[in-house]
């Protein structure tokens, strides 16, 4: 393995085992409302993202990312990444997380979707059958629920649509994210100052360990997406892909074992239904790289 993809490699691990512990920090700071968490998420995360980009000496590509069209699309992309945020951190307050790591294990299959509709990619005969099984695992859930599992759809649909329209627009990752935030950081900003007017109003938090706890939600925020950009100019899709369930695992893992949230029979069915999809759409994307490859280098022998 070159040195290159080794760092791509790791930096890929890296972001992954960031986001799959996500459940963890959240869960530290789960008496302080959602609403509250997503603005302190929002105002840490720009610091946090331009300094990485004074880091890197990227000013000059930032003030060129700054166009009317690049607006329009970071605009859309940070309203959809902040829903998905806002909903992520309730769910970890409401001892819901194992629905949310559902949502994070559809989401590949969604966005095999909106390539379809978006993009106008084909699908393969074995991706349609991962959709079809996952939406029976779906539909299991749903069933076992009495209700559509909100959370998990919320999560998987707007992550999706945010990789949609992030690839409308071509832009570094870093750059993208710091622009995001500063169109998200008015608001949340705004939000607390008066909730600060309010009675239960705190600008960080209730305990002494908060104020050390909420600052790190920009790095927290900044730092997996950065290392996820490193590593998708490194790795291949194929590669990105089989290794994006690094998280959605690890997640499920700490909702179970840590938090105890409830795994009855019912959900544990549902959930195998995912992760055969899952199985079958992985093997699928393997084994079309791999013919991708050989197509590719018997055209360049002929």
């Amino acid at each position: 393995m070159s040195s290159e993809l080794r760092l791509g490699f790791f930096c890929a691990l890296a972001a992954y085992l960031f986001w799959g512990a996500l459940p963890l920090y959240f869960r530290a700071l789960d008496h302080i409302a959602p609403g509250e968490m997503l603005a302190h998420r929002i105002v840490w995360a720009l610091p946090t993202g331009l300094l990485f980009i004074a880091i890197a000496s990227r000013w000059r590509e930032f003030r060129a990312a700054v166009t009317r069209r690049r607006l329009f699309y970071l605009g859309l992309s940070a309203s959809l990444i902040a829903l998905n945020w806002l909903v992520y951190i309730w769910a970890v307050s409401q001892e819901r997380v194992t629905e949310a790591s559902l949502g994070y294990f559809i989401n590949p299959l969604v966005s095999v979707l909106f390539g379809m509709f978006f993009f106008s990619e084909k699908l393969r005969p074995a991706q349609w059958i991962a959709i079809v099984i996952a939406c029976i695992g779906v539909g299991i859930l749903t069933w076992e629920l009495g209700r559509l599992p909100w959370v998990s759809l919320i999560l998987c649909f707007t992550f999706a649509s945010y990789g949609a329209v992030r690839k409308k627009v071509s832009v570094d990752g870093r750059i993208g994210f710091a622009i995001e935030t500063a169109l998200l950081f008015p608001v949340a900003l705004i939000w607390l100052v008066w909730f600060q007017s309010t009675p239960e109003g705190s600008w960080m938090g209730d305990r002494p360990v908060d104020v050390l706890l909420l600052p790190l939600a920009g790095p927290v925020t900044a730092v997996p997406l950065i290392l996820f950009a490193l590593a998708a100019k490194r790795l291949k899709l194929s590669t990105i892909g089989m290794m994006q369930y690094i998280a959605p695992t690890l997640q499920f893992l700490i909702a179970v074992l840590i938090f105890r949230e409830p795994f009855g029979t019912t959900k544990a069915i549902a959930f195998c239904f995912i992760w055969t999809a899952l199985a079958v759409f992985t093997t699928d994307s393997v084994m079309g790289d791999r013919k991708a490859r050989r197509l590719a280098r018997a055209a360049q022998l002929s």
